[in-house]
C-alpha cells in the first residue's frame, strides 16, 4: 500500500544532480543578493540625508537608516553565500570534484 511513495523517494535519491541547473539557481540567488544589498544601503542614505533635514524627526530617520543597513549586511552575506555555493556547482558541473573537508 505504501512501497509507491517508498518507491519515489529511492528514485528522487538515485537521479543525478543537474549541476548546471543548480550553478544557474546560485547565481540566481546571489543576483537578489546583491540587488537587496544595493537598495537597502541605498534607503539607509536616504534615511541618513532625512534625518539630517528634518531634525523633528531625526531619531526615527536614524532608526529607520540603521534597520536598511542591517538588512543591507544581511543581504550582502547571503550574496557571498550564494557566490561560494555558485562556485561549489560549477566544480561539480565542469567535472572537477575536488573534496572538501567541513
Amino acid at each position: 500500500m505504501f512501497t509507491h511513495h517508498h518507491n519515489n523517494q529511492e528514485q528522487k535519491n538515485q537521479s543525478p544532480v543537474d549541476y548546471r541547473k543548480k550553478e544557474k539557481h546560485h547565481k540566481h540567488m546571489e543576483q537578489l543578493g546583491q540587488l537587496g544589498a544595493v537598495a537597502a544601503g541605498a534607503y539607509a542614505m536616504h534615511e541618513k540625508h532625512k534625518a539630517k533635514k528634518d531634525p523633528e524627526h531625526a531619531h526615527s530617520h536614524k532608526i529607520k537608516e540603521e534597520i536598511a543597513a542591517t538588512v543591507a549586511v544581511g543581504s550582502a552575506g547571503f550574496a557571498l553565500h550564494e557566490h561560494h555555493m555558485k562556485k561549489e556547482a560549477k566544480k561539480h558541473a565542469h567535472g572537477h570534484h575536488h573534496y572538501h573537508r567541513h
